[in-house]
């Protein structure tokens, strides 16, 4: 039996009267929340869910969205240097043909791309409008 996480399955082991846990979204910390939804929502094709001055959900009905808080004293992230963390990461998927189309399309949302590129032929790094690094990814 093989010891590697990545290709063998965690086991889970859950009393059976334990509650259903589900996610309902993944929340990040911005100073505008209606900015960083417009750039996400329009990226990925969402539409707003919920909506205040100080937070936006992005989602559809049963699934897992992304939220948007207000913080006054927000400071981005400033990878690839670890002096302030990442704070979250969002891996997005692409077909490998479409990785160019797709990396300029985020650009032209307003996305930044840091000089730094791991593995740009396979993957590319960029910094949303309030700092935060998410990857393009290609599939398969």
């Amino acid at each position: 039996m093989s010891t590697d996480p990545v290709t063998e399955p965690v086991p889970v082991t859950a009393p059976a009267t334990a509650p259903a846990i589900r996610v309902l979204s993944v929340d990040f910390d911005c100073p505008d929340p209606a900015e960083l939804a417009r750039f996400y929502g329009e990226a990925l094709g969402l539409p707003v869910a919920l909506s205040s001055d100080d937070f936006v959900l992005l989602g559809r009905e049963g699934s897992p969205g992304l939220g948007f808080i207000r913080v006054a004293d927000h400071r981005p992230p400033t990878w690839p240097d670890p002096s302030q963390g990442k704070q979250a990461h969002l891996e997005l998927g692409v077909d490998a043909a479409e990785l160019d189309a797709a990396h300029a399309r985020m650009l032209a949302l307003g996305a930044v791309e840091p000089a730094f590129q791991p593995h740009p032929e396979q993957r590319r790094v960029l910094l949303d409008p309030a700092g935060h690094p998410f990857c393009l990814s290609t599939l398969g």
